[in-house]
């Protein structure tokens, strides 16, 4: 679209495609790609016509490979606090979309890029990818919530050896510690990626809507807060369509045909 130009946007049968769109700088992410993510989350989060969204990396080297590094440089105290909080605005705003998100992670993820694939709910990788938080080796920590979705994802002492290491690692070892959901050949991913939001897209939206915010909201409270808030957005749902049409289908031994209401 016209209104981007460091971001393709696709809009396809429900699924948007996001592609960082910066290949000569590996997609790393400056303030105007930043911005135009911040205004694209806004136009996602009010389009009842988008079911999913996938975000990937143009070219075959990168998904993202980090924030740029030329931009932050020569930040002052304030700058630098500031370009986080507004970092962590966008992710939170990705994170926080009523639809799924899935990262198609096609190369290095580094930096604000394995950041941005955190912000997902769900990363699908190609044999290609990279990840990693390298900005010990830069003097800072991460910026864009990498030290506490890390931590969330893979646990403490994990997050805590890949941040003091700045390791970069492999898809199959980000398999193992939990950081991606599944692996794919590299030519593979976006099939993988759009096969899976259209398996989502099966589903009732509002019962998948409701799952990401039941998790969004409970995980980092204690457990008998989580369960409280998850019997309240379960209650809701029997007030929905999707709900009667669900259980009647089930019943009925037939597909269900749900209309997100």
């Amino acid at each position: 679209m016209s209104d981007y130009q460091n971001l393709i946007f696709e809009n396809q049968d429900g699924i948007s495609v996001i592609t960082i769109n910066r290949p000569k700088a590996l997609n790393a992410l400056n303030a105007d790609t930043m911005g135009e993510l911040d205004r694209l989350a806004d136009t996602l989060a009010k389009d009842p016509a988008v079911k999913v969204v996938i975000i990937t990396g143009a070219g075959d080297k990168a998904f993202v490979a980090g924030a740029d590094i030329s931009y932050m440089q020569p930040l002052g105290a304030v700058e630098g606090r500031e370009w986080a909080k507004f970092g962590q605005a966008v992710f939170n705003k990705i994170e926080n979309l009523p639809q799924p998100v899935i990262a198609a992670v096609n190369g290095f993820a580094l930096g604000g890029g394995c950041e941005l694939a955190m912000a997902c709910d769900i990363r699908i990788a190609s044999e290609k990818a990279k990840f990693g938080q390298p900005e010990s080796t830069l003097g800072i920590p991460p910026g864009f919530g990498g030290t506490q979705r890390l931590a969330r994802l893979v646990g403490k002492g994990r997050a805590k050896e890949l941040l003091f290491t700045a390791d970069m690692i492999d898809a199959a070892e980000a398999y193992r510690i939990g950081l991606a959901n599944k692996v794919v050949a590299p030519e593979e991913l976006m099939d993988a990626a759009k096969a899976m939001a259209q398996k989502i897209m099966s589903r009732s939206p509002i019962g998948v809507r409701m799952c990401k915010v039941a998790i969004n909201e409970g995980l980092d409270t204690d457990l008998e807060t989580g369960v409280a808030y998850e019997a309240e957005v379960f209650g809701l749902c029997f007030a929905t369509a999707d709900q009667k049409e669900g259980m009647a289908a089930f019943l009925e031994k037939r597909k269900p045909n749900f209309t997100g209401k």
